[in-house]
């Protein structure tokens, strides 16, 4: 069975990754919609790989077993010089040998992880842990917000606007945002979403202050419909983060795609 650890590791790779990809949407737990193609590319060619590693070493498998006569010949001519000596070394080797294969194959454990049971999305403990991210920008005027009311927003769209907007296009406006919930100090509550550029590794930080409204708990998904708070002076440290006077929070499903993008 040694043979074949390296081979069957790799299609459990393979077929971890094909899973979050072509059955379901949870490879947006960890990378942008664009990477896709190459997640299953990837999955597909160490599925491949794993399959003709397999393949080439059960072939070559017969001469290793034409060779067990040698062996067995050259264990009896050793023995006959020294039988206790033949004896301490077949049993380091048969230790070894038997320890050596049951290790290697710890490594599948991983990989069936991440097949049954994916990680989640990053939540609010990575969001405790970032610190404050700001649209690196001047203070300046913003395109004007699309008509009617409530008009959606991504959080860090709402955060550069309440920030750096000199023409305050948020005034007078109501808007929707969805987002997890993390919490501070004194009963305050944020909105909170997380932005990557390329993949979860990459993620910063964007959160919304939430005023008129009771905290759910943790981590829980809401949507929240309000309208700014202005404070602080623009581009400042005290206009950040950005308040939201809330006229509704209800509870929502996590999205599919739990990250915004630039």
């Amino acid at each position: 069975m040694r043979r074949y650890g390296g081979p069957v590791l790799l299609c459990l790779v393979g077929a971890a990754v094909l899973r979050i990809t072509l059955l379901s949407d949870l490879y947006l737990r960890y990378v942008q919609h664009a990477l896709r193609p190459y997640l299953i590319v990837s999955g597909t060619a160490l599925i491949l790989l794993g399959v003709t590693t397999a393949v080439l070493r059960s072939r070559t498998g017969g001469g290793e077993e034409a060779g067990g006569d040698d062996a067995e010949y050259d264990g009896e001519h050793d023995a006959e010089h020294d039988d206790s000596d033949s004896e301490t070394h077949d049993d380091g080797h048969g230790h070894h040998g038997a320890a050596g294969p049951r290790i290697a194959w710890l490594l599948t454990l991983p990989a069936l992880a991440l097949l049954l049971f994916p990680p989640p999305a990053l939540g609010s403990y990575s969001a405790g842990r970032e610190a404050a991210q700001r649209a690196a920008q001047g203070v300046g005027a913003f395109p004007a917000l699309p008509a009617g009311n409530p008009v959606a927003l991504t959080l860090a769209g709402f955060s550069s606007r309440a920030i750096y907007d000199s023409g305050r296009s948020l005034s007078g406006r109501t808007v929707r945002m969805t987002g997890f919930v993390t919490h501070g100090s004194g009963g305050t509550w944020y909105l909170t979403r997380l932005m990557v550029t390329c993949c979860a590794a990459d993620a910063t930080t964007s959160k919304v202050e939430i005023r008129g409204e009771d905290a759910p708990p943790t981590d829980t998904w809401v949507t929240v419909t309000g309208t700014w708070h202005p404070k602080g002076r623009l581009g400042s440290d005290a206009a950040w983060p950005p308040v939201l006077d809330a006229g509704s929070a209800r509870t929502v499903k996590q999205p599919s795609d739990p990250y915004e993008t630039p």
